[in-house]
C-alpha cells in the first residue's frame, strides 16, 4: 500500500495549518491580526497601536537607515520629549547617525528597552546589538590607528638609525681604503 498521498496531504495540511480546517460550529471568527495596508507606518511610532507597533518600528527603523543628516536632524527635533516610545525612537535615529551620536543611542536603548511592549523588545534589542557592534568595531579601528601610526614613527626612527649606520659604514670603508 502506498502512503505517499496521504503523507503529502497531511503535509500540506500541517505546512498550512489551521487556515485549511472548517470552522467548527458555534464559533466565531476573529478579526486577523494583521493590520490594514493603510493604517500602519505612521511617520513617528509609539507604543500606542498594538497592531501596528512592528509594522509602524520597522518602517521607521529602515527610514532611520536611510535618512540624510538633515532627515535626522528635523527627526530628532519632532521627538521631543521624555516618554519611552519617543527616547526609544530617538534611540533609533541616532543609532543610524554618525559615530559621535552611537554613544547616546545605546544610553537610550540601554535604559528604556525593558519598557517597550513585549512584541518589539527584540526588535529594539537586534538594532542596540547592532549600533554596539559598530561602536566596538569603531574602537577597534580607533586603536588600529593608534598602533599604526605608532609603528610608523618607530619605522621612521629605525630609518634614521639605518641611515646613521649605513654613513658610519661608508665614513669606516673610506678610512681603510685611504690607509
Amino acid at each position: 500500500m502506498n502512503f505517499r498521498p496521504l503523507l503529502a496531504c497531511l503535509a500540506v495540511t500541517w505546512l498550512a495549518g489551521c487556515e485549511l480546517l472548517p470552522e467548527q460550529p458555534g464559533t466565531t471568527a476573529r478579526p486577523a491580526a494583521e493590520p490594514s495596508g493603510n493604517a500602519c507606518h505612521a511617520v513617528i511610532p509609539d507604543f500606542d497601536d498594538e497592531a501596528c507597533l512592528l509594522p509602524d518600528w520597522v518602517a521607521f527603523g529602515l527610514a532611520s537607515q536611510r535618512g540624510e543628516r538633515g532627515w535626522r536632524e528635523v527627526m530628532l527635533g519632532r521627538l521631543q520629549g521624555e516618554t519611552k516610545d519617543r527616547r526609544l525612537a530617538r534611540a533609533v535615529v541616532l543609532a543610524w547617525g554618525d559615530e559621535s551620536q552611537w554613544d547616546r543611542a545605546s544610553e537610550l536603548f540601554k535604559a528604556d528597552l525593558h519598557t517597550a511592549p513585549a512584541a518589539l523588545q527584540p526588535l529594539l534589542r537586534y538594532w542596540l546589538n547592532e549600533v554596539e557592534g559598530r561602536r566596538a568595531m569603531s574602537g577597534r579601528v580607533a586603536s588600529s590607528r593608534e598602533e599604526l601610526a605608532a609603528l610608523e614613527e618607530e619605522n621612521a626612527a629605525l630609518a634614521e638609525k639605518l641611515e646613521a649606520l649605513t654613513a658610519i659604514e661608508q665614513n669606516i670603508n673610506l678610512r681603510q681604503q685611504t690607509e
